[in-house]
């Protein structure tokens, strides 16, 4: 078992979790592995064999910036007495060495973002367009990109996490992906009467999931109460953004996002996600939807207004712009009688964790006897 690196628990590492249910006495490799005790739960408590990357000076706080060694990294890892390899990735993970006798299957969570689609976004975002280090960047993702396209050859089979990332595997790679969509713990995430008086949000404040964006709207609709969960670089600019209607909470623990959710209004979300646990939280929730209608969001939110369900589960808008988002919110208002509870919670069943690991597995076991038939 493969995964790009091991240093929180976010929603490609429930994924992992998963897996490794299905397959508790894989080995786990890694870039690095820097969770704690109290972290390992979720990986089996097992230990990582982890790249030198772990030891290199500052690895455990800066490690995305050796980025340019990961391609490396992930290639000395010797699998060679192994019959399946299986890769959690989202950056370089899909690139570990095999021959021909091993099956790598692949469960990829995107093609690297920051190297591909979101290249010139990622480089001006971060001051990275212009000057000498911004040549040093854009040669950095060049090499990346041609190191990606050819690692991505090495995969068997790509597992997508929804159509969405299987359309960009198949634009970005050229290969085609069967889509199973990530699992969600429904169990936990369940509705809860009373509250909804606020509108919710909750992500890492980076620029790409526009938080900045919802904050603005929101301060220009003082009458409505929205609360912001999470942290990251771009908390202070968004504070910055925040009217006197808006809360900002940073980071909390599960059971108190699984509280806020239960009580919110509705769920605000203006990412163009590949797919989007969050916003399935909230459904499992009882909790309505208003996305930017783009992305994984079309995959697990019902709009207002479509005429194959008569049971919505959320609003969508077209534009990521503060006045697209504010007549969202001012169409759920009006229509906040036809989103239902039960009906939104049922929607999110269909992504639950025992869902995913029968359909993970069935796949792996279909492969494995396709794959030793060719050997025989």
């Amino acid at each position: 078992m493969i995964h790009d690196w091991l240093v929180t628990y976010a929603g490609a590492e429930r994924a992992l979790e998963q897996i490794l249910t299905l397959y508790p006495d894989a080995d786990l490799f890694s870039l690095v592995d820097f969770l704690t005790d109290q972290q390992r739960a979720f990986i089996l408590h097992k230990k990582a064999s982890t790249s030198f990357i772990q030891k290199l000076p500052f690895a455990r706080k800066r490690y995305r910036s050796y980025l340019p060694l990961m391609p490396l990294a992930i290639e000395q890892f010797d699998l060679s007495s192994y019959d399946l390899v299986i890769s959690s990735s989202y950056a370089v993970a899909k690139g570990v060495l095999t021959n021909a006798g091993q099956l790598h299957v692949c469960y990829c969570y995107s093609p690297m973002r920051y190297a591909w689609d979101l290249h010139h976004q990622y480089l001006r975002e971060t001051g990275l367009n212009r000057g000498i280090r911004g040549f040093i960047a854009q040669t950095v993702l060049h090499y990346m990109r041609m190191w990606d396209y050819i690692a991505a050859n090495r995969v068997d089979h790509y597992l997508a996490i929804s159509r969405y990332v299987a359309g960009r595997i198949r634009k970005t790679y050229n290969r085609e992906a069967t889509v199973i969509y990530p699992p969600v713990d429904t169990d936990t995430f369940v509705p809860l009467e009373g509250g909804k008086d606020y509108y919710l949000t909750a992500s890492r404040m980076v620029p790409y999931k526009k938080i900045d964006l919802i904050a603005e709207a929101f301060s220009g609709m003082p009458d409505k109460k929205l609360i912001i969960i999470g942290e990251g670089p771009d908390f202070q600019k968004i504070r910055s953004k925040a009217g006197r209607n808006i809360e900002l909470i940073g980071y909390q623990p599960a059971p108190v996002m699984k509280e806020y959710m239960q009580k919110a209004r509705a769920f605000v979300y203006a990412a163009d996600e590949d797919f989007g646990i969050v916003a399935v939280e909230a459904q499992a929730c009882g909790t309505p939807v208003i996305a930017y209608g783009k992305g994984g969001s079309l995959e697990t939110v019902i709009p207002l207004g479509n005429a194959e369900h008569s049971s919505p589960t959320g609003v969508f808008y077209s534009e990521q712009t503060i006045e697209s988002l504010q007549n969202a919110v001012f169409l759920f208002e009006k229509n906040q009688d036809e989103f239902q509870g039960k009906h939104i919670r049922q929607n999110a069943l269909r992504f639950n964790e025992a869902r995913f690991k029968k359909e993970f597995k069935d796949f792996i076991d279909r492969a494995l006897k396709q794959h030793l038939s060719k050997k025989a």
